[in-house]
């Protein structure tokens, strides 16, 4: 799941906790809107964390040298 997916749990959990009235039977749709929340924050934490190491760049050994020759008219 990446950043995207996340973010639409979150917005779904909020949206079941705190813009609906609805009564289902046999759920509360608040506890499952909480839920939602919490693994989408869930998510986005081991989301970051994983894009984190990604970018860890390392400098090249060797400089880097143009040797091609200035062309200006």
């Amino acid at each position: 799941m990446g950043l995207g997916g996340c973010i639409l749990l979150i917005a779904a959990g909020a949206i079941l906790t705190f813009a609906t009235d609805w009564e289902v039977k046999g759920a509360n749709l608040d506890v499952v809107g909480m839920i939602l929340m919490a693994v989408g924050l869930i998510g986005v934490a081991t989301f970051t964390s994983i894009a984190k190491r990604r970018r860890v760049v390392v400098p090249p050994s060797t400089p880097v040298v143009d040797e091609r020759p200035d062309r200006r008219i």
